[in-house]
């Protein structure tokens, strides 16, 4: 009975969905998955907790005082009908400072502490000067630094985390000799693709589940000024990072075959490495240089961490992103063609590194 050989897209989807299920089977996957969500959620709740904590002030002060602080955000009053009472209120430790009626004082007010005035207080009872700001947009450092640290460390860390183990899977499969097996049905790049496509996949349905808990944690601590402009940025970050892990797994698999062993596997993917961490690097120290920042978003490796910064402070113009996508596009082609040729020509190959110029010789 003659078996019917399989198509390029049967052998890659049956790859891909071997990579999946053995992944996901995996008890280290699935606990690593389930803290990386739950931390996500615990830091922002957190944050935004100690955030509103630390802007809150406890005041005691009488009820015409408190007439003129009430408007004035920051402060939790309470009422203290004599400056005897508030002052044994901040001596108690009940609050953080009173506020009290004083003729003797040019703003006709007092400030009691126990070791330091709030400084909150003492700002919003000081007569403050006209202020004219030239670039009302220029203090958007934190912000920016703490978004550079997130895209950075989510791309830099799925790369990792599903880019490698494409490499450990190939020189496994060689130094065992199964992979000799498997391309007896199975076409070489049908092999490379279903390692690609099913990494890819289990990648992206991480970020998905990312993108959810950061939602999730912004709603529930009423942040949705915060999530309402993160969701372009988002959305474009997930299309970004499809076509830089493409060619980040791509790389991986292609320099895993030249090796036959696990120990020179490091040797091989250095580089690969170092294209995956010099965009969270650049990223960090240079957020606020524009400069930087609008080359790192055309550049495939980087525009999946650059771009959507650019587009969350209204930086990139509406056709930027999507030319930034087709050039990606276009380089994902190129080095998967590149990856191809070297992985097909490595993969049988036993004992010593293949070297670059022979893996791409036809």
């Amino acid at each position: 009975m003659n078996v019917k050989p399989l198509s390029m897209v049967q052998a890659s989807y049956m790859v891909a969905e071997r990579e999946m299920v053995t992944r996901v089977r995996s008890k280290a996957f699935v606990i690593s998955t389930l803290i990386l969500v739950v931390g996500i959620i615990v830091g922002i709740v957190a944050m935004n907790f100690f955030a509103s904590n630390s802007d809150t002030t406890t005041v005691a002060a009488s009820d015409d005082v408190a007439a003129q602080l009430a408007d004035a955000d920051g402060l939790e009053l309470t009422e203290a009908p004599t400056p005897e009472e508030a002052r044994s209120l901040v001596q108690d430790g009940e609050v953080d400072a009173a506020v009290v009626p004083d003729d003797a004082s040019p703003t006709g007010l007092t400030v009691i502490a126990q070791s330091e005035a709030p400084t909150t207080l003492v700002q919003l009872l000081s007569q403050a000067p006209t202020v004219e700001l030239l670039e009302p947009d220029g203090g958007e450092g934190p912000m920016r630094y703490i978004l550079g640290l997130a895209f950075g460390i989510v791309f830099m860390m799925s790369a990792m985390s599903f880019g490698a183990p494409v490499a450990t899977s190939v020189v496994e499969e060689k130094q065992t000799r199964v992979v000799e097996i498997l391309m007896t049905a199975i076409p070489t790049r049908a092999l490379l693709a279903g390692k690609v496509i099913g990494n890819t996949v289990l990648a992206l349905g991480q970020i998905v589940l990312i993108v959810a808990a950061v939602s999730v944690s912004l709603i529930v601590t009423d942040q949705t000024e915060i999530l309402a402009g993160l969701g372009t940025p988002l959305l474009w970050f997930a299309l970004f990072f499809v076509t830089g892990f493409l060619l980040i797994a791509t790389l991986f698999a292609a320099t895993g075959a030249m090796v036959s062993r696990q120990e020179d596997l490091s040797s091989v993917i250095a580089p690969i490495m170092y294209i995956v961490m010099i965009p969270y690097f650049l990223v960090i120290f240079f957020n606020d240089n524009p400069l930087v920042m609008t080359i790192m978003s055309y550049v495939p490796f980087s525009s999946p961490v650059s771009m959507p910064i650019r587009l969350f402070f209204h930086e990139a113009q509406w056709w930027e992103p999507i030319a930034s996508i087709v050039i990606s596009l276009v380089a994902c082609v190129l080095v998967i063609m590149l990856a191809a040729k070297v992985y097909e020509n490595s993969l049988l190959r036993m004992g010593s590194r293949v070297k670059w110029s022979e893996a791409l010789k036809a």
